[in-house]
């Protein structure tokens, strides 16, 4: 099967992740936030029917972790109900569905987590992320759902732009050094998407290799980096301990020092 000939449709088609998405199937229908409110359920089911592709791509998200938690009906509406309508879609016209979710489904009480480790999130982004896992599960056979954490890249508000903004701001920039995960590069993640749809359906851990802290990956952006705890540096939501992933189903990606060296020339 050539991934090129496969009518894809995606939504989400402006952020980041989905920039790059546009970029690794050019062919695609591309479906921006301006063009579809996926929170309307008859709009989502007729404009998959309408188009009738052979896959559909969802890199719409409300990824705003704090304020998922000022904005829980938001965050459930956009994370948790529009995948299921998604699905719903899919299963009327026989497409498959590659969705994307994240490491915060997960408590953080344990080192790692495995594709079929058991979910229990421990803030609203993560509820509603894993809400939306469910409701594409229950409506669709034929899906992708393709976990991640820690995302960075061009086109879009990431972690690497924001410590190298605050560093040229501040003395020093303190970062938690007791929260553990894989960063991914969005670029990666988009042309890896390409060998899932290929795979059998169900639920894929796809990271960049290597884990570290926040500030280890600070430390790797910017030379002011300063290490403190979680309970010195509160946020609104709850952060999990450690959220590394792990990829059992896939060839892995490059580790992601590799990634983040690509990504830093490219903004010079």
């Amino acid at each position: 099967m050539v991934v090129g000939k496969i009518k894809t449709l995606i939504f989400g088609a402006g952020g980041m992740l989905g920039t790059e998405l546009c970029l690794a199937f050019p062919d695609a229908v591309k479906l921006k936030s301006t063009d579809v409110d996926i929170r309307d359920r008859k709009n989502v089911i007729d404009l998959i029917k309408e188009n009738r592709p052979d896959v559909v791509i969802n890199s719409a998200a409300y990824t705003a972790v704090d304020d998922c938690e000022d904005h829980q009906e938001l965050a459930f509406e956009v994370n948790g109900k529009a995948p299921g309508y998604m699905a719903e879609g899919c299963a009327l016209t026989g497409a498959r569905l590659i969705h994307y979710s994240t490491d915060y489904v997960f408590n953080g009480s344990n080192k790692e987590y495995f594709e079929d480790d058991n979910p229990d999130p421990i803030n609203i982004y993560g509820s509603s992320k894993l809400m939306g896992e469910i409701n594409i599960i229950k409506n669709l056979k034929n899906f992708r759902i393709i976990r991640t954490s820690w995302l960075f890249g061009t086109h879009g508000k990431n972690f690497v732009d924001t410590m190298l903004k605050l560093s040229k701001d501040m003395s020093a920039v303190k970062v938690v050094n007791d929260q553990f995960g894989k960063p991914t590069y969005a670029f990666d993640l988009a042309n890896k998407t390409e060998e899932i749809i290929r795979l059998l359906p169900g639920i894929y851990h796809i990271t960049n290799e290597g884990i570290c802290s926040w500030y280890e990956f600070a430390s790797a952006i910017i030379n002011n980096a300063v290490p403190c705890t979680s309970k010195d540096f509160p946020r609104k939501a709850i952060r999990p301990k450690y959220s590394v992933l792990v990829n059992t189903k896939t060839t892995p990606m490059r580790h992601w020092r590799e990634a983040l060296s690509e990504y830093l020339k490219l903004r010079n």
